[in-house]
């Protein structure tokens, strides 16, 4: 299984939205970089995925999982894919920007080196060690 970390501005769509969608869950979009949509491609069903919120709160606030793996994104067209996700569970303390660029053992991670991508990979010691940080 891989992990990965995806970005949303919560006015935009949010953890709280994520989690109303349910055990149906949602499609992701918007993601029209080319790097974000092959990270969106490499997704396997049961990957787990950390929720990231961006421009407002800069924290991981969640856990979601890969339910759906790529199809065409049909309103955008070709190259666009979607992937659709179901929350697992929240973070019982997000983990904020500013934390995970404090923590030396992250100063590699995505989030921290191609902060702008939307659809980033997380390698497992990252996640463990985010995991850890949110409290889980």
């Amino acid at each position: 299984m891989a992990h990965w970390l995806i970005k949303s501005e919560p006015s935009v769509f949010s953890w709280d939205d994520q989690v109303k969608a349910g055990a149906k869950g949602t499609h992701w979009d918007g993601v029209k970089n080319h790097t974000a949509k092959l990270n969106l491609m490499a997704m396997k069903q049961g990957d787990q995925v950390f929720f990231y919120h961006s421009n407002e709160g800069l924290e991981v606030v969640g856990i979601v999982e890969v339910i759906k793996e790529h199809y065409p994104w049909t309103e955008a067209g070709p190259p666009w894919v979607l992937v659709d996700f179901k929350a697992v569970k929240p973070l019982p303390k997000p983990v904020s920007l500013a934390a995970v660029k404090a923590e030396p053992k992250l100063a590699k991670m995505a989030l921290v080196t191609s902060f702008r991508l939307s659809v980033q990979p997380v390698t497992d010691e990252e996640w463990a060690l985010v995991c850890k940080m949110g409290g889980l």
